[in-house]
């Protein structure tokens, strides 16, 4: 036993000697150790200063990290519903946690109010903490009053970054912000900007369960989609008979194009189901946002005040209303009449290769004239005291004075009116010759013939078309190129080519009444020419499709066409270069009141007056070829394709 307990005690010295050397050892490496941390402290750095050395961080404990679980077993929990309370809450076993004992409020700012625990700051925090109670900079190692290195101005600048000089625009107002408070004002003006108005607060909260609310107004450009029309009574499961379609009309139906049937089902006793509905709501949508729908403002006009107020036609007469006479003897198509300006003789010209002469009261066939081809014109010579008229066939133009049928002045003075252009022969020779002027034969003399007018390029003259004054004549030959329309002076027997060139087919042409002006009518236009200037002044455009006649009013201001497609058109020369009115033709003689005002603001006025019907019959779908006014009476001479002619009165 006291072996054994010599042998523990020494066992005892023995450990405990280890370990106060052991004390010893432990407390001599910490002096040293601190001062090698004191002298290891500071380093000087690159900039010949001491630097102090800052503690490594080791990334795994040092760090913070956000998946560390929470000290607090309280909760997430506002703390204030325990100011009251000595506890802050409950653990997890659902006891009390007892609050810690309270300090200062600058302790109370520093706590961790998640972890529920005082802060201890470091040493460094306290030096820094120190320094600024003492208003020094937190930062000891930092110089205030180093010296000022100046980067940029220590070196002056001389010359400029550019020499370029001053543009325009920084001593010019801006043309663009200009436009741009000009946009502004409009706004304004117009009311779509209201400056200094006042914002409505709306509330952040609203009642969801109130009916107070008002309803929210639309857009003014809104447009509500077009509702769905409503079903019908073939529409049902169980139709009434009468709505069920037979087998012919079920046959008719599919034959029929998907378009062009007026509904897109048939009427069934039993419908099982619609195999077209998926088909028709996507064509509906198709509709609703590829339809542009457009608001139209709908105007309160009465309808009576449109339609312009004309005045009755029984106070616009005399104007010819019936048949009186009817001129029979042609045996062909009368394709041209002429009245004498006495209006007591007129002359005819047929595809029966006659010219007849009628007393136009009595209807009676006084005279009749033979050629060799068919008449395509004749006219009477307007001048008073002149008794001729000429008559064109083939390529010649033959001047007739009826001498029976006038007194012997009127005839001396047209005969020697006539011929006298046959003593300048000679001077016309040396010209360009386009026609050739010859004296009849005597058997044409006897006749009444008194000039025959030759045109060389060998076309057919198909108009013939006289000045006012009874001197000069036009004529027309389509198929002539540019010696198509040429002018005839009868007293001294000369031609002029007015154009060297013309636009298209002439169908006809018309001298001014008043002014130098002269029409030329091709297939589609009709071009106003002044032939002391010789010059274009204006082109109408008719939109027809082919010109067929063309008069022009009294005072030349307003022109009439007639076309093949069954048209007439209203031209007034002071409006439009386009037709003021488009009238359409039945086949009847349509007689109209025309009023042309002085006062250049008032349009042309127009009244249908009367139809005159039953008087040519259609012959190979031609009816009334040609018609004229009687010059002192309120008479119409028409001529047709049934070889008459028609009076009426």
């Amino acid at each position: 036993m006291p072996s054994d307990i010599e042998s523990s005690d020494l066992s005892i010295e023995k450990k405990s000697g280890w370990k106060m050397i052991s004390e010893d050892n432990e407390i001599n490496d910490e002096l040293n150790s601190k001062e090698g941390k004191i002298q290891e402290q500071y380093v000087i750095g690159a900039n010949g200063y001491p630097r102090e050395i800052l503690p490594e961080i080791d990334p795994i404990y040092d760090s913070d990290t956000s998946i560390e679980d929470p000290i607090n077993t309280v909760g997430n929990i506002p703390m204030e519903w325990y100011n009251d309370y000595p506890h802050i809450g409950y653990n997890i076993n659902g006891k009390r946690i007892l609050k810690p004992a309270k300090g200062d409020e600058l302790d109370k700012f520093l706590d961790n109010n998640s972890l529920q625990q005082n802060v201890r700051l470091t040493d460094e925090e306290l030096e820094i903490i120190r320094r600024i109670q003492l208003g020094e900079f937190p930062d000891p190692n930092y110089d205030p009053y180093e010296p000022t290195v100046e980067w940029f101005t220590s070196k002056p600048e001389v010359m400029p970054l550019s020499a370029a000089p001053e543009p325009k625009r920084r001593f010019v107002p801006s043309k663009w912000e200009a436009k741009r408070i000009m946009k502004l004002v409009h706004a304004i003006r117009q009311g779509h900007i209201v400056p200094g108005k006042s914002q409505v607060q709306k509330p952040q909260f609203y009642n969801l369960w109130s009916d107070n609310d008002q309803p929210h107004k639309d857009h003014v450009m809104n447009l509500q989609a077009p509702k769905m029309k409503l079903p019908e009574h073939d529409e049902s499961y169980n139709p009434p008979e009468e709505y069920l379609p037979n087998e012919q009309e079920k046959i008719e139906w599919e034959n029929m194009d998907p378009d062009d049937r007026e509904k897109n089902y048939l009427p069934k006793k039993t419908v099982p189901a619609y195999d077209r509905f998926i088909q028709e709501r996507f064509n509906r949508c198709l509709d609703l946002y590829m339809a542009p729908r457009i608001r139209r403002n709908k105007l309160n006009i009465d309808p009576e005040s449109l339609i312009p107020k004309l005045p009755n036609p029984k106070d616009l007469q005399p104007f010819p209303t019936s048949l009186t006479l009817s001129y029979d003897g042609h045996s062909g198509r009368v394709r041209k009449l002429s009245i004498d300006p006495m209006g007591l003789w007129m002359v005819s010209g047929s595809d029966d290769k006659t010219v007849r002469m009628w007393e136009i009261t009595t209807g009676r066939c006084v005279k009749i004239w033979e050629f060799e081809e068919i008449i395509h014109s004749v006219a009477w010579c307007p001048d008073k005291d002149i008794c001729a008229f000429a008559v064109s066939c083939l390529n010649k133009v033959f001047v007739i004075s009826p001498m029976d049928f006038s007194d012997a002045q009127t005839i001396d003075s047209t005969v020697q009116f006539v011929t006298l252009g046959f003593t300048n022969t000679e001077q016309n020779e040396k010209k360009l010759k386009l026609v050739e002027w010859r004296k009849p034969t005597e058997d044409q003399k006897s006749q009444g013939f008194l000039v025959v007018l030759v045109h060389l390029h060998k076309k057919t003259v198909k108009n013939i078309n006289w000045h006012r004054r009874g001197d000069y004549f036009s004529t027309i030959s389509s198929d002539a190129g540019n010696q198509s329309i040429l002018i005839h002076q009868l007293s001294k027997h000369q031609t002029q080519q007015p154009f060297r060139k013309t636009h298209g087919l002439v169908q006809n042409v018309m001298f001014h009444p008043i002014k130098p002006l002269f029409f030329v009518a091709t297939q589609r236009f009709v071009r106003v020419y002044n032939l002391m200037r010789q010059e274009l002044i204006k082109t109408l455009q008719s939109g027809v499709k082919w010109i067929s006649s063309l008069d022009v009013h009294p005072m030349g201001d307003n022109i009439i066409i007639g076309s093949y497609d069954k048209r007439l058109c209203w031209f007034d020369l002071d409006l439009s270069s386009k037709p003021y009115k488009t009238l359409r033709d039945e086949g009847f003689i349509h007689v109209f009141h025309g009023m042309v005002y002085n006062d250049l603001l008032q349009n042309p006025l127009i009244v249908p007056v009367k139809v005159l019907k039953g008087g040519h019959k259609i012959v190979e779908d031609l009816g009334i070829l040609h018609c004229e006014f009687h010059p002192t009476q309120p008479w119409i001479i028409s001529s047709g394709a049934d070889h008459t002619l028609k009076l009426w009165t």
